[in-house]
């Protein structure tokens, strides 16, 4: 039985894809076979495309170089150390300073002169107090009470000036309002450095010299404390001062500078009846401290001396 070998052949003839298309001949360009709807026949040769090797890029050249030096400029180069040999001066002369004032501080210390920070009053800061820090835990009360009959005079002068200038605007004249400026311009800082800084001193150092001083001139501010709330015309000029007397006077004219002149009196009563307190409080610590008899001893002394 024969069979065919290619059922699929056409023809006789044997078909080599693979064969030369020029060996070939006209015979395969004879061939019925189409190769269906996606069959492109060749019959020549495609050129090859101008452009189908790409060219290479050229080299490029690197901007950094990892050894390269950086030029400086001498005159940078100058300034710098020029500048650098200043801040060592300066540097020396503020270690030359602070050595200085550490030996002076040192040299005051040894000396007992204590430097105290200007606090008060804290807005504009004129003193140094500073009751909590100064004075012994058992000593502050009195010393609160005492600043306490302080600014009571400070708040007495200012209201003294207000009455006097009521009745100077009244007609009372020019001479009682001078006055009361005077009493109040003196009678602060004067109050202050007279008897309130010794009782400071003198509690902070316990010092008998300086209670000796505050009693003396604490007298006196009690004296004048009296005087004002009394306000008799012979000592006073009329009614400078917002005492008893000047406002009974007035009361009878103006009721209302009167009754300036009564709120005056009352605290210039109460002024004098704390002042007394403070006093005696004082007083009494000195004599249970032993001041007074040490006081009685160094005055002695010194009259002793006197008379060799």
């Amino acid at each position: 039985m024969a069979f065919d070998r290619n059922p699929f052949a056409d023809g006789d003839d044997e078909v080599n894809p693979f064969a030369d298309q020029s060996a070939r001949g006209n015979g395969s360009a004879n061939s019925g076979f189409t190769g269906g709807a996606f069959y492109m026949p060749n019959h020549g040769r495609v050129p090859p495309a101008s452009n189908s090797t790409l060219s290479p890029l050229p080299p490029e050249r690197a901007d950094y170089d990892r050894g390269a030096t950086i030029d400086i400029p001498l005159d940078n180069v100058k300034d710098l150390s020029r500048k650098e040999k200043d801040l060592q001066a300066k540097e020396a002369e503020l270690k030359r300073k602070e050595q200085e004032l550490r030996r002076r501080e040192e040299a005051i210390s040894r000396a007992g002169v204590v430097i105290d920070d200007k606090n008060w009053p804290p807005f504009f800061p004129l003193i140094h107090h500073d009751i909590a820090k100064d004075i012994p835990i058992h000593l502050q009360r009195l010393q609160y009470v005492a600043f306490t009959t302080y600014l009571g005079l400070v708040v007495c002068l200012v209201w003294n000036v207000i009455a006097v200038t009521a009745a100077w605007l009244k007609g009372e004249g020019v001479k009682i309002w001078l006055l009361a400026i005077i009493y109040l311009v003196s009678g602060v800082p004067g109050a202050y450095v007279l008897w309130y800084r010794p009782l400071y001193n003198a509690m902070r150092s316990d010092s008998a010299l300086k209670f000796g001083l505050f009693f003396l001139l604490y007298a006196i501010h009690i004296g004048f404390c009296f005087l004002a709330a009394v306000a008799p015309p012979i000592i006073f000029e009329g009614e400078s001062l917002t005492g008893i007397m000047s406002a009974l006077g007035l009361l009878t004219s103006h009721v209302m500078i009167g009754v300036f002149y009564l709120i005056g009196f009352g605290m210039f009563c109460l002024e004098t009846l704390l002042s007394i307190w403070v006093i005696q409080q004082v007083y009494m610590y000195f004599r249970g401290s032993g001041k007074a008899a040490e006081m009685k001893k160094q005055a002695a002394r010194q009259t002793m001396m006197a008379a060799l």
